[in-house]
């Protein structure tokens, strides 16, 4: 969906911009790009799970080095 929006005379920038971003905000289009970029496919719970443990285990194994002072 394309949002037209077309200056008057003598019309600011600034209102133009106002005018153009109070469509897009109204006509939804935003909204609906942002909820298509958040969309993952679902993960089984095994597969979470799995990937938790390994997040742990770096997150144990950089805190380890930290500690000793080696990066």
């Amino acid at each position: 969906m394309v949002q037209v929006t077309r200056k008057d005379e003598r019309e600011a920038n600034e209102n133009i911009i106002r005018r153009f971003n109070r469509k897009v905000l109204q006509s939804g289009v935003l909204s609906a790009a942002k909820a298509s970029m958040r969309f993952s496919k679902p993960v089984s719970k095994t597969e979470r799970r799995e990937k938790a443990i390994i997040r742990k285990e770096r997150k144990a194994e950089k805190t380890q080095k930290i500690r000793l002072g080696v990066r």
